[in-house]
C-alpha cells in the first residue's frame, strides 16, 4: 500500500512539474500602481472598464463590483446612474409574489452574463468563463500574467497539435486555452481617441480587473506611508527624549 501511495504520489508530481514547465513566464510589464507610491492611471482605468464593458463582460462576470464601485475610477454620479441603468437586474417578489426584471440602480453588483454556471458553460462550448474579480490576484504572476494571456495568442508552433476547440496560448499553462482571442485592433474604438492596439487594450483591461480586484489600493497605500512616516518620527522622539535622559549618565 505505501509503494502504491508513494507511485500515485510521484505520478501526480511529475505532472504538476510537466504543467508548470509547459507555462511560459510572461515579460515583466512597467505598471502605474506598482510599489509603495504607484496610483493607478485614471484614463487606463476608464479604457480598461470600456473593453471589459465592451467585450469581457458578454461571458465573464466582476461579481464584487457595485456599478457605484466606478466613482474609484473617475466616474461622476450622472455617469454612474447611466451605467447602471443599461442594465436589466431580476428583483423581486412583487405584490403578487413574482420576481420581476426592473432596471439597474448605481447600488447593484455588476449583472453575470449567465444566471448560471451549466448556462455559462452551454454558452461556451463546455467551458465556463471564470469571474474577473480577482483574477490579477488569484493568478501566480498577477497583472503581468492576465496581460501576458490577452497578448499570448499566436499560431501554433510546427509540430504542435491543438485539440478542437482550442487555442494556442504562449503565457497559458499548457499553452491551449478554450477562449479564443478576445482582443482585435481597434476592436474597441476609445473615446478619449487612444489607439486601441491589442497591447493597449490588454494593458488598459488588465489596470482595470487590477482595481477591480482590489478598490482600496490606494487608500491602503496612503495609510501605510502616513504609518511609516509616524513611526520615523516616533523613533526620532524616542531617540531625542533617550540622549536626554541619559545624557548625565557617565
Amino acid at each position: 500500500m505505501r509503494r502504491l501511495i508513494s507511485a500515485v504520489a510521484l505520478l501526480l508530481a511529475f505532472g504538476t512539474a510537466a504543467e508548470a514547465a509547459e507555462a511560459v513566464k510572461p515579460p515583466k510589464q512597467h505598471w502605474s500602481f506598482s510599489g509603495i507610491f504607484g496610483t493607478f492611471d485614471r484614463a487606463s482605468l476608464q479604457r480598461g472598464f470600456q473593453v471589459y464593458k465592451e467585450g469581457c463582460a458578454a461571458c465573464h462576470a466582476v461579481t464584487q463590483l457595485s456599478y457605484r464601485d466606478l466613482k474609484g475610477i473617475g466616474y461622476q454620479e450622472d455617469d454612474i446612474k447611466a451605467i447602471a441603468a443599461q442594465a436589466k437586474v431580476m428583483d423581486g417578489p412583487n405584490d403578487a409574489g413574482e420576481m420581476f426584471e426592473r432596471v439597474g440602480r448605481p447600488s447593484d453588483k455588476f449583472v453575470r452574463p449567465f444566471p448560471n454556471e451549466n448556462a455559462a458553460r452551454a454558452g461556451n462550448n463546455g467551458a465556463f468563463p471564470p469571474d474577473l474579480s480577482m483574477i490579477a490576484k488569484a493568478r501566480v504572476g498577477g497583472p503581468d500574467y492576465v496581460y501576458g494571456v490577452l497578448v499570448g495568442y499566436v499560431p501554433p508552433p510546427a509540430g504542435v497539435t491543438v485539440a478542437d476547440g482550442m487555442h494556442f496560448n504562449t503565457y497559458f499553462p499548457g499553452q491551449q486555452i478554450a477562449m479564443p482571442a478576445p482582443l482585435n485592433v481597434d476592436g474597441v474604438p476609445y473615446q478619449d481617441g487612444t489607439k486601441a492596439t491589442v497591447e493597449q487594450q490588454a494593458k488598459d483591461v488588465t489596470t482595470f480587473l487590477t482595481w477591480a480586484s482590489e478598490p482600496t489600493l490606494e487608500a491602503r497605500k496612503q495609510m501605510g506611508i502616513k504609518v511609516l512616516i509616524f513611526l520615523i518620527v516616533f523613533t526620532g522622539i524616542l531617540y531625542a527624549a533617550k540622549r536626554k535622559v541619559w545624557a548625565s549618565v557617565h
